[in-house]
């Protein structure tokens, strides 16, 4: 297995929403309903991590297995948060959001967050109530819960921040 992280581009439409799909099956089997619906995230929401260049995939042997977007902050929706607040609100951070991954493919978190710390020392993460899978790997990859965001929809998010050396 020869793993590489790189940008997405648009031709990689075509393998990015089948795991964005398989990725919305396994929430749904792992009782995560309400997360990622409605047609969430659609590929105008990929094309246009693509266009901000924040859109990446993680490649095995030249095959698309994962998807996620690594974003410079601000993050609007993190500007107000519930709860303890973030570990510092005045570094520059980086956002990781639609993280995807078949799920025959195993270490894709532990892959995707290597790559971003190499990029940034301060990353945040927000992940839905029921989506216990992500909660689990958020933790055990060193992240500390700060509290409750709100999306532009209304909809809550549990909210983390991990920043290396400190």
């Amino acid at each position: 297995m020869n793993r590489i992280i790189r940008q997405a581009q648009p031709a990689d439409l075509d393998q990015i929403m089948p795991v964005v799909a398989a990725a919305k099956q396994i929430m749904r089997q792992s009782g995560n309903m309400r997360q990622w619906i409605d047609g969430y995230p659609s590929q105008a929401v990929i094309v246009h991590d693509m266009e901000v260049g924040g859109g990446y995939v993680v490649t095995d042997d030249d095959r698309i297995v994962g998807y996620f977007a690594f974003l410079p902050s601000p993050e609007p929706t993190y500007a107000y948060i519930e709860g303890d607040g973030w570990l510092d609100d005045t570094l520059p951070y980086h956002v990781v959001h639609r993280m995807a991954s078949y799920a025959d493919v195993h270490g894709i978190f532990a892959d995707i967050m290597a790559f971003c710390f190499a990029h940034d020392p301060n990353i945040r993460i927000d992940t839905h109530r029921d989506n216990a899978i992500m909660q689990h790997n958020i933790v055990k990859h060193g992240f500390t819960y700060c509290g409750i965001i709100y999306l532009a929809s209304g909809d809550e998010r549990l909210a983390y921040q991990r920043i290396l050396n400190k």
